[in-house]
């Protein structure tokens, strides 16, 4: 009896130091110190054990605290509040754990009504145990082993769902993997990854099984027991002897699914079995086989997507602007297309954090390098060379990717029948080079730097000179699971020169640039299963220098001339939620408001209102000093887009965007040249807004894996920016009296078809569309055709694009293109008339006849390298023909008067089959 009585005394006064000593309160100060130190202070002071594993505590993060009479779970709880370490006290014990929390009680209805696989604890409502996962058949996919435990398990949270995110990554090389899916076994719960390889999902708590699933990758699953919100990481790893099948991504199953319309995504990697002009990859020119985009003509510079003029399209490298994405007179695209990791084209559904332009929007993302070893990949064919080489700068963290390209074409002019064409002059090149940082899981740095130059020489006595320069540097921040952001700083430059070296005096120097500075601040934000947000805030400062002329000769004829240079800031905030009402039914609302101001220092001419811009017509000159403002334009910018599935394998989908654009290409020619100039809207001209509706129809098919598209769009503008006849577009003080002002509209019908898998892929596109524009004015003088609707320079009703490509075995495969497209309107003359005693000729309204219609057929055999994993390099030869059938296709057709005579001439391109041979490696 003593003795228990003893035992209980003892047991008693145990329980009571213990609970006295939980009890207990300490201070404790430390600053920029590591967990693990930290860990080892509270042991030294108090008279706590802990258990743990070093390693978890090793991590360069470092914290400060200061606690004042704390007790230790207290104390604890804020130095792992951001960590997935758990713990438990047991008497004079600290047991750290990863994860999941120690249940030291079972629920009083543990033995009750509960099912046997969810056992509740009264104080978190979670389940303490678990239904056994399936077990996966051997010649399924691949499952890890070990359950991946997510998060940190809490008494305290009762949330139905919680955030999983991560990266998705290449075991080979550790680059990112884009638009691969990810799924919730058994469940509805799906996600893509973006351009980064990054993806979130919105998971029940307890045990999950991810799905990945992949034509390149091997097919993998991962058991995932989420606690809360945590990141989790996946490397994958390429199936054997995988080619490229896939040309234009369509993202299937994503294009179904999303909100927007309008949208394609080329992949760069998949692009080298299409046959191109001379053997070039050429990423952008490939989109001229996508539904809504056009040019006038062959080796045209600029684009014309649904119908809109070639400065209603923003280019973006890295999200800087590219103001002359060509080379070569049109033949080539600017960027080297083995810098290039894809290309987003945005035809309508432009999102709200993009602005500036009308008709859409080519968002060009390069590649990063490898930071873990030296990597290369070059091409050489019979006009250009190109050369990228990779070095990691901190192994795993940090990578340089440089490239270059340059042409030796001059044989090609050698060999054109035109005497004066054989004189000339054709050269570029262009340079590239990216670094990327990884700093630690939440800071990412990276900076791109671009710059191409052109020079070409059409007589002997003239020398054309072009440039493009931009630098790009973005910070990438993840805040927390749900939330991360971008602060990115751009600056571009375009310039042009003509150097005219005569015999005579009348020598002179011509120069001209536009410069352009932007920030841009951007976050995500997943609100929660149904809201993600899109917000930030952009600004953009231009400059223009709009020429000078400068003789060359002390007794020349000309006068030096110098324009006043134009400069102005663009605002914009946006915001953009992704709202998922229902499975079945998604919306995309945004809005994007936009604030222009043009400012000095300028002169600006007041003309009397009520009367046409001329000369005499001007009542005052107004002075504005610099950085004065000028005047001040916005807009309201409202883009909605929604998504309804009618199965699980066809959607319907509408859109409406607006937006305003505050810059002018001025051109004479039919299309965009090099010698184009840009003009800022300003007291006399004013910015350019448009409207787009559109509807779509999306479908998946089994048979053959097929995915079926087809959207009809409507367009309308407001001050659409011409000219008059004869205006002088270079060194015109007076501009905006040469200039009209008009609306345009268009509609259409695109339909796509495309197979990505199995030995045959590709896809065929069709467009029927139309586009018109008005210049109408009270006065005759600012009048086109009677001031109604004409069709525009680049209106081509029909326009068919077959692309395709068999394989037939892992190393041969032969590809296909062929395009026909309506000849684009011209004005013809059609009499004669006597005024004065001398003759004139009379012409059509404007636009009012068609040059001859347009087809092409190219093919081209493609042969890899063997697959030996061992090996210097991997090689890939193409050989192509280009225009095959030899079809004399017009570019232009001009008149010229001879002895009393009208004469008319047709000019062409390629007018013969051009057979190329290009070889392409990698190492």
């Amino acid at each position: 009896m003593r003795k228990f009585i003893i035992t209980l005394l003892l047991l008693f006064l145990n329980q009571v130091i213990y609970s006295q000593d939980n009890n207990t309160v300490y201070t404790i100060q430390f600053t920029n110190s590591n967990k693990l130190s930290v860990i080892e202070e509270i042991e030294t002071i108090s008279k706590y054990k802990f258990y743990f594993q070093e390693s978890w505590l090793e991590n360069n993060v470092l914290i400060s605290g200061n606690y004042t009479n704390k007790t230790i779970t207290e104390i604890l709880y804020k130095v792992l509040e951001d960590t997935n370490i758990n713990f438990i006290i047991e008497k004079n014990n600290v047991i750290l754990l990863k994860n999941s929390i120690i249940h030291n009680k079972l629920s009083e209805n543990y033995f009750g009504t509960q099912s046997d696989d969810k056992r509740i604890d009264n104080n978190s409502n979670k389940p303490i145990f678990f239904q056994q996962y399936d077990t996966i058949k051997k010649n399924e996919s691949k499952t890890a082993s070990i359950i991946a435990l997510v998060g940190k398990e809490s008494t305290y949270s009762n949330d139905d769902l919680y955030t999983l995110s991560g990266y998705l990554k290449n075991t080979k090389n550790g680059k990112p993997l884009v638009d691969i899916s990810i799924k919730v076994k058994n469940s509805d719960i799906h996600t893509t990854t973006n351009a980064d390889g990054y993806y979130t999902l919105q998971l029940p708590y307890g045990m999950n099984t991810i799905e990945i699933k992949s034509i390149i990758y091997k097919d993998y699953s991962r058991n995932i027991m989420v606690y809360s919100n945590g990141k989790l990481d996946f490397l994958l790893s390429e199936k054997i002897n995988q080619l490229d099948e896939v040309v234009v991504n369509g993202k299937k199953g994503k294009t179904i699914r999303t909100a927007i319309t309008g949208v394609t995504t080329i992949q760069a990697e998949g692009i080298k079995n299409i046959p191109t002009v001379l053997g070039e990859r050429d990423i952008l020119k490939i989109a001229l086989t996508i539904p809504g985009v056009k040019t006038a003509g062959e080796g045209s510079a600029g684009y014309n997507v649904r119908g809109g003029k070639e400065d209603q399209n923003l280019f973006l490298l890295d999200n800087a602007t590219l103001y002359n994405p060509s080379h070569f007179l049109g033949f080539f695209t600017a960027v080297n297309p083995y810098t290039v990791k894809q290309v987003d084209i945005y035809k309508g559904g432009i999102p709200s954090d993009f602005g500036g332009r009308l008709s859409s929007v080519f968002d060009i993302i390069s590649k990063n390098g490898d930071n873990e070893k030296i990597k290369g990949e070059g091409g050489i064919g019979p006009v250009t060379s190109n050369l990228i080489v990779s070095t990691p700068i901190v192994k795993g963290r940090s990578s340089l990717l440089i490239g270059g390209r340059a042409t030796y074409s001059k044989w090609i002019l050698r060999s054109l029948d035109e005497e004066q064409l054989k004189n000339s002059e054709a050269s570029f090149y262009d340079l590239f080079a990216k670094y990327n940082h990884t700093i630690n899981k939440n800071n990412v740095f990276e900076t791109t730097f671009y710059y191409s130059k052109d020079a070409y020489s059409i007589s002997s006595d003239s020398l054309f000179k072009y440039s493009n320069r931009l630098v790009s540097v973005k910070w990438k921040h993840t805040f927390n699971e749900k939330s991360k952001g971008e602060f990115n700083v751009t600056n571009s430059e375009y310039k042009f020169n003509i150097d005219y070296d005569s015999k005579n005096p009348n020598a002179f120097d011509f120069g001209y640039k536009i410069d352009e500075t932007q920030i841009i601040f951007k976050l995500n934000y997943s609100l929660n299963k149904k809201h993600k947000l899109t917000y930030g805030i952009s600004s953009k400062l231009y400059g223009i220098n709009p020429g000078s002329l400068n003789p060359k000769d002390p007794n020349s004829l000309l006068n030096t001339i110098s324009i006043d240079k134009e400069k102005a800031l663009e605002s914009a905030a946006f915001i953009s939620d992704n709202f998922k009402i229902t499975d079945k039914l998604l919306f995309d609302i945004g809005v994007r408001y936009s604030i222009y101001a043009s400012l000095g220092k300028s002169s600006q001419k007041i003309y009397q209102p009520g009367l046409p811009l001329n000369e005499a017509t001007v009542i005052e000159e107004k002075e504005f000093g610099k950085n004065e403002v000028i005047n001040t334009s916005s807009g309201f910018e409202p883009r909605l887009a929604l998504r309804y599935m009618i199965d699980e394998k066809l959607s319907i989908k509408a859109g409406y965007d607006k937006t305003y654009q505050y810059i002018h290409l001025l051109s004479n020619n039919t299309t965009q040249s090099p010698t184009a100039t840009w003009k800022l809207s300003d007291l006399n001209v004013k910015p350019q807004s448009g409207e787009q509706f559109s509807l779509g129809l999306y479908k998946n098919i089994d048979y053959k894996d097929l995915e079926l598209s087809l959207e009809g769009y409507y367009k309308k503008s407001k001050n659409i920016l011409d000219y008059k006849v004869g205006a002088n577009l270079l060194l015109n003080q007076n501009l905006e009296t040469d200039l009209l002002q008009g609306i345009g509209k268009s509609y259409g019908v695109e339909f796509l078809l495309k197979k990505s898998e199995g030995r045959l892929n590709g896809w065929i596109g069709y467009t029927y569309s139309k586009s018109f524009i008005k210049l109408d004015s009270q006065f005759n003088e600012e009048k086109v055709n009677n001031g109604e609707f004409f069709v525009t320079n680049f209106d081509k009703p029909h326009d068919l694009s077959v692309v395709l490509n068999y394989k037939f075995t892992h190393r041969y495969s032969f590809s296909a293109n062929f395009i026909y497209q309506t000849g684009r309107p011209i004005t013809y003359p059609v009499g004669q008339y006597s005024y004065g005693n001398a003759e004139y000729t009379l012409y059509s309204d404007t636009n009012k006849f068609r040059i001859p219609d347009y087809y092409r057929l190219d093919i081209g055999l493609n042969i890899e390298g063997n697959h030996k994993i061992k090996k210097l390099a991997h090689s890939f030869w193409n050989i192509s023909i280009y225009n095959l059938l030899g079809r004399n296709n017009p570019y232009s057709v001009f008149f010229v008067t001879k002895e009393g005579q009208v004469k008319a001439y047709k000019t062409s391109i390629f007018a013969i089959p051009v057979p190329t041979i290009t070889y392409n490696f990698k190492f």
